[in-house]
This record gives C-alpha cells, sequence and structure tokens, in this order.
C-alpha cells in the first residue's frame, strides 16, 4: 500500500455565482496545497464517490507530480451564457472578447422560447462570423433532440455543433442520422464506466473533455486519443486554480481545433487568485503550475457554513483513504 500524498494546506471556499448555473448559485469546493503547489477538488454534492474520486486524482496530479509540458501558449476559448434572459446573454458576448460562445438550453422542460430568444441574442452580439454552440446537457430525448436542433440551428443562423443533447451514446447516434449539425458528446465520455472504452466515433463529431472529472491531464490525453476525435476541453466550473489543470490539458493537445469552455472564472463574484484566469482577446495562456492562492482571498471566501465545511474534508478524507487502500 502507497502513502497517501503530502498536503500541507486545506481550505473549503464558498464563492457566489453571477447567475444560476448548473442549478446553483454559489460554487463549493477545497483548495489544498502540496509539493508542486495548489490543488482544487470540487465534484458537485451529488456525484457519489466513485464518480468524485477521479477529481481527487486530478487534484494530486496537480499538487504532487504537475502536467506534461504544453505544445502551444496560448488557448482560443468561448464565453459561456447561463440560462439568461436575452439582454443578459447578449451583454455578456457582446463584452467578452470571444467569437465562439457556448449557450446553456433545455433547463427546464417548456424551455425552448426562451432557448430560441437566447440564441438570438447571442448571434447579434456575435454578428454574423461568430460561432455559436449550445448545450443541453443530456435532457432530451430523440425525438425531442431532433425538433428542438432544428429550430435553434434556425434561430442561431447555423450552429457548430450541439452538446449531449441526449443522455445515451444510442440515442446520439440515433441524433446524429437525423441532424445536419454536428454533435458533440460530454457526459457519454466522463461519465461513463471506462471512458478509454466508450466507443463514440458513431454517435458525435466532436468529444468535449474535462479533466477535472477523467482524472488528471494524463488520462484525458489518454481518453482524447482513444476517442479519435477532434477535442474541445471545457471548464468544470473551477476557480483558477483548477482551470489551470484544464488549461494545460488543452496546452497539451497534439491537435486543438476548436475554441475551449475554458472562460468560466467569468461566471464566478469573485476567486481565489489575486490574477484570475480571465480571457484576453478571447484567449487564455497555458499555465506551467497553478497559480498561487491568495491569503486574503482565502479568507474572504471561507466557507462560512461549519457543517458544510466538516462535509467536505470528511469527503476529501474519505476518497484519501480509499485511494489508500486501494494502491
Amino acid at each position: 500500500m502507497s502513502e497517501l500524498p503530502r498536503i500541507d494546506e486545506v481550505h473549503v471556499y464558498a464563492i457566489p455565482l453571477r447567475s444560476r448555473f448548473r442549478g446553483i448559485t454559489v460554487r463549493e469546493g477545497v483548495l489544498v496545497r502540496g509539493p508542486r503547489g495548489w490543488g482544487e477538488f470540487c465534484p458537485f454534492a451529488e456525484y457519489e464517490d466513485r464518480e468524485a474520486a477521479h477529481w481527487l486524482d486530478t487534484t494530486i496530479e496537480q499538487v504532487t507530480i504537475g502536467w506534461p509540458e504544453p505544445v502551444r501558449e496560448r488557448i482560443p476559448v468561448n464565453c459561456t451564457v447561463p440560462a439568461v434572459p436575452p439582454d443578459r446573454a447578449h451583454s455578456l458576448v457582446a463584452g467578452s472578447g470571444c467569437r465562439t460562445a457556448k449557450v446553456k438550453i433545455a433547463d427546464h422542460p417548456a424551455s425552448l422560447p426562451e432557448d430560441l430568444a437566447r440564441v438570438e441574442a447571442v448571434r447579434s452580439a456575435l454578428g454574423p462570423g461568430g460561432a455559436i454552440r449550445v448545450d443541453a446537457n443530456a435532457v432530451w430525448d430523440v425525438d425531442t433532440a431532433v425538433r428542438h436542433i432544428r429550430e435553434i440551428n434556425r434561430a442561431a443562423g447555423g450552429l457548430e455543433y450541439v452538446e449531449q443533447p441526449c443522455r445515451t451514446i444510442e440515442e446520439l447516434a440515433a441524433v446524429r442520422r437525423r441532424v445536419d449539425v454536428p454533435i458533440a458528446a460530454d457526459e457519454s465520455i466522463r461519465r461513463a464506466e471506462d471512458p478509454l472504452r466508450v466507443a463514440v466515433a458513431g454517435a458525435a463529431d466532436i468529444a468535449v473533455l474535462k479533466c477535472t472529472p477523467l482524472g488528471g491531464v494524463r488520462r484525458a490525453l489518454a481518453v482524447a486519443a482513444a476517442a479519435g476525435l477532434p477535442c474541445v476541453i471545457s471548464s468544470a466550473l473551477e476557480t483558477s486554480i483548477g482551470l489551470a489543470a484544464q488549461l494545460a490539458l488543452a496546452g497539451a493537445l497534439p491537435e486543438l481545433d476548436h475554441a475551449c469552455g475554458l472562460g468560466t472564472v467569468n461566471l464566478f463574484e469573485g476567486d481565489i487568485v489575486a490574477e484570475s484566469l480571465r480571457p484576453v482577446d478571447g484567449y487564455l495562456p497555458v499555465p506551467r503550475t497553478a497559480p498561487a492562492a491568495d491569503p486574503d482571498l482565502l479568507e474572504k471566501y471561507r466557507h462560512p457554513d461549519p457543517e458544510r465545511t466538516e462535509w467536505w474534508i470528511a469527503r476529501m478524507r474519505r476518497l484519501l483513504e480509499l485511494r489508500r487502500t486501494q494502491s
């Protein structure tokens, strides 16, 4: 059995979001410092230990061995538009400096009119040359997906792709056969029992990868190679400390043909580092190490609820012990 990785500091944070995202208004997680600097452990609360363990693997990679060398210095990024009213969507895109926008849709069963208005506002902000991609988070059945994709594609004046319109690989394949819009797989890959064995080539045109839930940069690179598709690297809604790992993955990919979903620090009311990883003119730099936590910001965003703080620490401790017994 191997020893547990050395962790020198542990801080539980809570940072408000500017708009509701994935059903939450406050992002919570744990920041740790180890031999190679800072890392972040922030699996969403509903994730069971099997999934959350991969997030811990990413944290441990970051603070103990670091990342592979990058092959590029900067990453093109999209701006992210939550399920907000059209005027807010327009302002988010217009002020982002990005030429690609990812728009959240299908946040409730009767959302189509709102989705159409939001996408139209985004097209107005981007102009005819910008790219629009939408994310349905696997909530549609096949027939609903086909119908809604066609309508949203018209409203957008053409979509770059639709991310995870349905839950299963089989459903994605069925949708892909019936629409002209490219299909991207996200949850079908990262929430699979074994992402290295998921055959997505017949079901999707693009693989959306997040190194945080895949177990680290090195494992995500292996998943990208196994998928055999163009990849888009996306955030798991981390602070700049966790986001740095996603940028390291995007920087190490052999090929990168699409803008990545890594401009998500703009969704937070604040951050844990003094100089946040926010896009400038639609790009982010590839870091060699994660930025350091700022002591004043650690205190400002320290989780105010002692019971919730203990829940997060107990969760991480439980997974560390599980990791030790399985090594």
